[in-house]
């Protein structure tokens, strides 16, 4: 006898809402029966009934989880996971999951992050605005403007998308040194031009682009404070495509305006989307996107199928893969 498991399918609408939502259903096998919502909370029924709840950013809080009991997996559709109350359901005995050997975010990602870099490196956004403000900048942009080749290149992070930045790093003959809980193989190092495992403030010191591709927990919450920002040199650049709160804001903005750091290239902000009252918005020598590094249209796809395959499975009984918590 076919056993039918409930599916609420969590879909934000700043990626994509109900109408991804539908299509991201549609990949679901016949033994389940999906929900869509654009909120958690929103169908109060669907989430009581709910065995599993798979999440595109959007959150799972305590709630949520006191507030589905027959609830079992819950699915993040990215690497991060941080809008999931881990202890709630840790609590519950509810594995929680994302996408993180999948790969599916990593090319994307990855080219974001030396988007931003370009950017910062060859003045790009200046260079541009005053171009189109009929201002020739070449004299004022061209003590500014520096080279990739030969510089460091900090990852803070080497796990699938930070090996993925460091191959491209490769490429542009940079160097690489990375912080993190764990050293990656030595033959990995190798591959990756050389590759050295440091603690963090030592990373901090020497490199020249800084780039965080951690997940967020309490631990890595204000990473960069402003103590660890001022280890940075003040021609130091700082990437972040990972989470917003990865980085005390307010103590970045201070280190920009004072002139401590040469800029700072931000695809992620805390809140997101940010208010217009964050002091990076207005701070120099800054390239900003918004939240853009994982949702190209070959990249949804892949973030969909590897969430819903990993949940599929789930349901046909298969150990679930990438349990965070």
């Amino acid at each position: 006898m076919t056993v039918i498991k409930n599916v609420l399918a969590v879909v934000s609408p700043h990626v994509g809402g109900r109408t991804a939502g539908a299509a991201l259903a549609t990949l679901f096998p016949g033994q389940a029966r999906v929900t869509v919502v654009e909120a958690t909370d929103e169908d109060p029924v669907a989430l009581r009934e709910a065995h599993v709840v798979v999440t595109g950013l959007g959150p799972v809080t305590a709630e949520h989880i006191a507030a589905a009991p027959d609830l079992e997996l819950v699915q993040c559709a990215s690497h991060g996971f941080d809008y999931v109350d881990l202890d709630a359901a840790r609590e519950r005995g509810v594995p929680v999951c994302n996408i993180g050997s999948s790969g599916a975010e990593k090319q994307n990602v990855a080219e974001q992050t030396f988007a931003l870099m370009l950017a910062l490196a060859k003045q790009l956004v200046p260079a541009h605005t005053a171009l189109t403000e009929a201002d020739w900048a070449l004299p004022r942009l061209q003590q500014s403007i520096t080279e990739l080749s030969g510089k460091t290149l900090g990852i803070v992070g080497l796990g699938h998308i930070g090996e993925e930045v460091a191959r491209r790093a490769v490429a542009f003959d940079m160097g690489v040194v990375y912080a993190g809980p764990t050293r990656v193989p030595a033959e990995t190092e190798a591959r990756l031009g050389g590759a050295r495992h440091v603690e963090l403030e030592e990373l901090l010191r020497v490199s020249d682009y800084v780039s965080l591709h951690a997940p967020l927990t309490e631990a890595t919450r204000h990473l960069l404070n402003a103590e660890r920002l001022a280890l940075l040199k003040p021609t130091a650049f700082v990437v972040n495509t990972s989470r917003g709160a990865l980085i005390d804001q307010d103590a970045l903005a201070d280190a920009l305006h004072a002139g401590a750091l040469a800029g700072a290239g931000l695809d992620v902000f805390d809140p997101e989307p940010p208010t217009p009252a964050l002091r990076l918005l207005k701070a120099p020598n800054v390239v900003l996107s918004p939240h853009v590094a994982g949702v190209t249209r070959e990249t949804l796809v892949r973030i969909a199928l590897a969430a819903v395959r990993n949940a599929a499975d789930f349901i046909a009984g298969k150990p679930p893969l990438d349990v965070v918590s």
